[in-house]
């Protein structure tokens, strides 16, 4: 269901870098940051930023090469983390903490497999009850199952790939973020203002931090401090329109199928408050742009990342602001 529209004027795509550009291998290879706020619109420096602060376990959501808000509320954590001015706003002490001069390729090559290539789903509909007839909901493209693979946007990854067929066998360039942390959290916190996640250790030390989607006026997040009740990866999705919120004209309660384009994505972590948690989504490009039914909602990459961390029993404080 991650909706995406597709450009296909050949000028937009061999056009010059610059802002508004579409990043191509060579500007992100020679992309250096010298100095000031990042540039506006969509920039092969941005993008450099935004693989660094996910390689810090900072994430800045769907790696796509645009300043916005998700990569300033990034900035803004990583920031408070290394001890700077939580600004959200990138400068040289920024970029030297990220190891800015020294970093390694932030692209790389990938050969498609079989693998990456098979499982999809038929284009999914909209309607609950619809879905609800599908075994899974998984993904509908090829390059939309890559991108999520390399914490991407799918567009970013047509555009670095210009007249690929996503095929197997086939060499394609993609992000080079940060593996998976294989950190514990003994205590997470959700930090509404900010729209942030922070996982923390024993020692108090940030380990993690997401953009997240929290809640909405008509449906709130809850309040004070639950607790971590269950986990669940690929899990189903039971509607309750009596009891949440009610889609389109489904009025009765709905099993829907496990998958990543389900409406809680790949991961379910169960908190104590009744029928609240913390979940993927099918449309990580929209984290800061939509609201949620009261959960948080993260990337299906973070979301997984977090679930590794906590277990049954670990504390989730919903808090105010912070970063």
């Amino acid at each position: 269901m991650r909706r995406i529209f597709f450009v296909t004027a050949t000028a937009a795509i061999l056009a010059p870098f610059g802002a508004g550009a579409q990043p191509s291998p060579d500007g992100v290879a020679a992309a250096d940051y010298g100095g000031g706020p990042l540039p506006e619109g969509q920039s092969s420096i941005t993008l450099v930023v935004q693989i660094l602060l996910d390689r810090a376990n900072v994430s800045p959501g769907v790696i796509d090469g645009w300043r916005g808000p998700m990569s300033r509320s990034a900035i803004r954590a990583f920031e408070a983390r290394e001890g700077l001015e939580p600004d959200g706003r990138m400068d040289r002490h920024v970029w030297e903490a990220l190891g800015g001069p020294r970093h390694a390729s932030v692209l790389q090559s990938y050969r498609l497999s079989e693998n990456d290539i098979s499982g999809l789903s038929a284009p999914l509909p909209e309607d609950y009850s619809r879905l609800a007839e599908r075994e899974y909901l998984g993904y509908t493209r090829v390059s939309e199952k890559l991108a999520e693979k390399f914490h991407m946007d799918e567009e970013l990854l047509r555009g670095l790939n210009p007249g690929a067929e996503f095929s197997a066998g086939e060499n394609i360039i993609v992000a080079a973020p940060g593996a998976r942390s294989d950190a514990s959290a003994s205590r997470v916190e959700v930090r509404k203002a900010a729209g942030r996640v922070a996982a923390f250790d024993d020692d108090g030390t940030m380990v993690a931090n997401y953009p997240a989607t929290v809640g909405s006026d008509q449906l709130p997040s809850p309040s004070g401090t639950h607790e971590v009740k269950a986990i669940a990866i690929e899990p189903n999705y039971t509607y309750k329109p009596d009891v949440n919120f009610q889609q389109m004209d489904n009025t009765k309660p709905l099993v829907l199928p496990p998958g990543p384009n389900g409406p809680v994505g790949s991961v379910w972590i169960d908190l104590t408050e009744p029928t609240y948690g913390i979940h993927g989504t099918s449309d990580p490009d929209e984290l800061f742009q939509e609201q949620s039914h009261g959960c948080v909602r993260l990337t299906n990459w973070d979301a997984r990342e977090l679930a590794g961390m906590v277990d049954q029993g670990v504390p989730v404080a919903f808090v105010g602001g912070g970063r």
